[in-house]
């Protein structure tokens, strides 16, 4: 038998403050907190967080060299420091997708590596998938596949956090490629 081993990482050390920071509205309803840390001629690197609603705390900023890299954190619709917060409507993949680009050319980026965890690696996906140009490359992890045999682990997550908005659809089962957050 093998012997037991650890594995450990490190990060870099914590960054106080964003470079720049600023609130973006998408669309009528939804406004998207974003931020900017690093080498502002550095490899853009954008870090799209798990959900639903997670966002992405000032402790994912230390993920990257801030010497190499031009690091983005945003947070998703409802999610964090965007607002309105845990907001359901029109928050669907395809916006958040459409957030993502509105993002990058807001911050004149010309392309991005894309790096997510769990449910934003979906989001990540769909964006390449819609916007392959746009992409360096992908760095994902705990890849999470949006299927419907999925969805029900996803609503209840979903009903946990967000629970009056979730209080109609937590009776019945969802349909394949329904939205659930």
């Amino acid at each position: 038998m093998d012997a037991p081993r650890q594995i450990t990482y490190e990060q870099f050390p914590p960054i106080e403050r964003p470079r720049r920071s600023g609130m973006l509205a998408v669309d009528d309803l939804h406004t998207l907190y974003w931020e900017e840390s690093g080498n502002p001629d550095g490899v853009p690197v954008v870090y799209v967080h798990g959900g639903p609603g997670e966002g992405a705390p000032p402790t994912k900023r230390q993920f990257w060299d801030p010497d190499h890299y031009r690091i983005v954190l945003f947070d998703q619709r409802g999610a964090l420091r965007s607002t309105p917060l845990a907001e359901l409507r029109n928050n669907t993949t395809q916006a958040l997708v459409s957030d993502l680009e509105a993002l990058r050319e807001h911050l004149g980026i010309d392309r991005w590596l894309i790096t997510a965890g769990s449910w934003g690696t979906t989001l990540a996906l769909a964006y390449g998938e819609a916007h392959p140009q746009r992409c360096l490359g992908f760095i994902l992890r705990g890849c999470s596949w949006a299927r419907p045999t999925r969805s029900t682990g996803l609503s209840t997550a979903c009903a946990a956090s967000f629970p009056a908005p979730m209080k109609i659809s937590s009776t019945s089962s969802p349909k394949p490629n329904a939205t659930i957050c």
